[in-house]
């Protein structure tokens, strides 16, 4: 009789869709794939359109920003900006792109300069900011796409003081989307960018249009600029100090080593050398700049004279909306509405391409360290969690784009100083002395940006903090729970180990754990000694002896190897490097069961001491009290215990 499963299973597969193991094959030591979206190569031109919906899509709201931040000065501090971008940030990330070519950006390269859990600690906090980074691109895109929806003349009475719904709806689509399934966004993101352009272009051209037939326009602006800061290098001078309010000009640089992955290359690139992304990449990174660049100091330029001073405040009609007011103002109200069309639908699709990008790190670090669930793989439960993190944010902060911009430029400074102090790492090894120097000094100039924006805007560091504090406190909470869990995710023995292996599966397989000491002849005699005694086993009793040698204890998954070898011409010996020395056993004893169809046995002494103490040992060091833990991991591997590998200590 056929059966109906049960709407919750159903559930549940489709939540976990993708991911390999969802509780099935138990017991069983072996790879684990991780879902990942298949896409074809594209053009870099085209790539470039998904990091530029991010990139890009900040001039609805970077000018607006720059004139509150800098007032009269805002296109100086833009053209000091425009200088850091592509004399600093440019170069640093073509070479991140050099370093760290399958998307994983800077963080990686930073991670490989650290071992143990300070390594770990780092990327976390790392990713604290980058959490930032992203789901405040979430949540200030929507916030600002519903300002342009609000402050549009045709629907301002019907919509007024909806802004935080009109938000959480748009980031609730913004999820959905994802929820059923984001495979390939790059066509929408080309058509989006390039009418956006378009009519930014128009909007720009129209501007210096109306600039340079009002003459008094400049005039005035010049006038007020040498009365409020006196002479040229006073201008410079404040310029210098009031540009790092401006630093979300340069918030799409992280994105764009994130979709590295999607840029085609050439046919004879490999995953070790993918020489033609690279260099398709770096194409990716300069134009977007140079577009960018030109657009920030034209719209800076445009309205900083022609809208007034008081229309940037809050409540005024180009708060958060400077070009789209431009737009209404000198095109009418039928062109500002398909810019605003445009920038909605633009600002809503770079949500898109930070929740990518969201989707791309989290799960690449998390579950391998150990520090989330194994869902947290799949995409559609981190959808859920971020989208609920953008409510959350989004309510806390009243959906106001001004008030978001701290945390958003604290997530972005952080993200660019790391990748920059990064590349001067990289260059220092591989001795290129002069590229050392230059990336010093840039690495200098971020990070006196990134602690002027502390400074004068602490929201976003403390934001920044609240991301790290939950990210540390949940991933050591998931570290814990999953403490007992199978982490070897493949074991493979040298020829010498199957040998032994062979030799043994013809009787009852008995192994014995024991902790590499001396190493002498006088060591493995008398363990086999007492473990006979203890065990009460007789003399012709055979056994293998397992060594495991603990090498980096903050690592969670790897594959382990297990070599062979006699030792003083008698004592046949496997020795194991792991991250921990249960889980290595409990692998080992799978495997061989998995292979030779017995049920192998393991001997061990019982550790003296303070359970709890070593049970500390054991989470941060990775030994400790070995036996029962081993014993645990074995029952949670392997749920039926006739099947179960055996384990007696003594």
């Amino acid at each position: 009789m056929a059966t109906t499963e049960h709407p919750p299973h159903r559930l549940r597969a489709w939540m976990l869709e993708g991911l390999s193991d969802m509780g099935k094959d138990q017991g069983k030591v072996g790879p684990r794939p991780e879902s990942q979206l298949e896409h074809k190569g594209q053009p870099w031109y085209r790539v470039m359109c998904l990091t530029g919906v991010d990139y890009f899509s900040t001039l609805g709201y970077q000018p607006g920003i720059a004139a509150l931040a800098a007032g009269l000065l805002s296109p100086i501090a833009t053209i000091v900006l425009v200088v850091v971008t592509l004399a600093g940030a440019l170069p640093v990330y073509r070479r991140v792109a050099e370093e760290s070519p399958h998307g994983e950006g800077s963080i990686a390269m930073l991670e490989r300069l650290l071992s143990f859990w300070k390594g770990k600690l780092f990327v976390l906090t790392l990713l604290g900011f980058a959490a930032t980074d992203f789901l405040i691109t979430i949540t200030l895109s929507a916030a600002d796409a519903s300002t342009h929806l609000i402050e549009n003349p045709h629907l301002e009475e019907a919509l007024h003081d909806q802004q935080v719904l009109i938000t959480m709806i748009l980031i609730a689509l913004l999820g959905a989307v994802f929820l059923k399934g984001f495979l390939e966004a790059i066509g929408v993101a080309v058509a989006l960018v390039a009418s956006y352009l378009a009519l930014n272009a128009v909007v720009v051209v129209v501007g210096l249009y109306h600039v340079l037939t009002e003459g008094h326009v400049v005039t005035d602006w010049s006038n007020a600029l040498t009365a409020e800061h006196g002479n040229v290098f006073v201008m410079i001078g404040m310029a210098l100090i009031v540009f790092p309010k401006l630093a979300l000009g340069m918030s799409g640089f992280e994105t764009g080593v994130a979709v590295m992955p999607h840029v085609k290359g050439d046919p004879g690139d490999t995953e070790q050398q993918p020489t033609g992304r690279i260099r398709d990449t770096k194409k990716l990174l300069t134009t977007a700049a140079l577009i960018m660049s030109c657009f920030l100091i034209a719209t800076s330029f445009i309205t900083t004279l022609l809208i007034p001073e008081k229309e940037f405040e809050e409540g005024g009609k180009a708060n958060g909306r400077a070009l789209a007011y431009l737009a209404h103002d000198y095109l009418g109200n039928a062109f500002g509405t398909v810019y605003d069309i445009s920038t909605i639908c633009i600002l809503w699709f770079a949500g898109a391409s930070a929740m990518a990008g969201l989707l791309n790190l989290m799960p690449r670090y998390l579950p391998r360290y150990g520090m989330a669930p194994h869902w947290a793989r799949a995409v559609r439960p981190m959808v859920i969690v971020f989208t609920l993190v953008g409510f959350l944010v989004t309510w806390i902060f009243d959906a106001d784009v001004d008030a978001q911009g701290g945390a958003y430029a604290t997530g972005v400074l952080v993200l660019i100083t790391s990748a920059a102090i990064a590349v001067t790492i990289a260059a220092r090894k591989a001795g290129q002395r002069n590229w050392t120097i230059g990336f010093g000094v840039i690495s200098v100039v971020f990070l006196y940006t990134t602690v002027v924006n502390v400074i004068e805007r602490p929201d976003g560091v403390k934001i920044g903090a609240c991301f790290i504090a939950g990210i540390i406190l949940i991933s050591l909470l998931s570290r814990l729970m999953r403490a007992f869990e199978l982490r070897v995710t493949d074991v493979h023995l040298d020829e010498m180990a199957e040998r032994f292996v062979r030799d043994i599966a013809s009787r009852k397989i008995r192994f014995i754990a024991n902790e590499p000491d001396a190493r002498d002849k006088a060591e493995y005699r008398d363990k086999i000694e007492q473990i006979r005694n203890d065990n009460d086993l007789p003399d012709q009793e055979d056994f293998v002896f397992v060594e495991v040698t603990v090498t980096d204890p903050s690592e969670f998954e790897a594959v382990l190897v297990a070599r062979g070898e006699v030792m003083h011409d008698r004592y046949r010996v496997l020795t194991l490097e792991s991250s921990s020395v249960p889980n290595a056993l409990a692998a080992l004893l799978l495997h061989v069961r998995d292979t030779t169809g017995r049920t192998p046995h393991i001997y061990f002494e019982w550790t003296e001491g303070n359970p709890f103490a070593n049970f500390l040992r054991f989470f941060l060091f990775g030994q400790g009290e070995v036996a029962p833990v081993t014993r645990e991991v074995l029952r949670e591997a392997e749920p039926d215990p006739a099947r179960r590998p055996r384990v007696h200590a003594g």
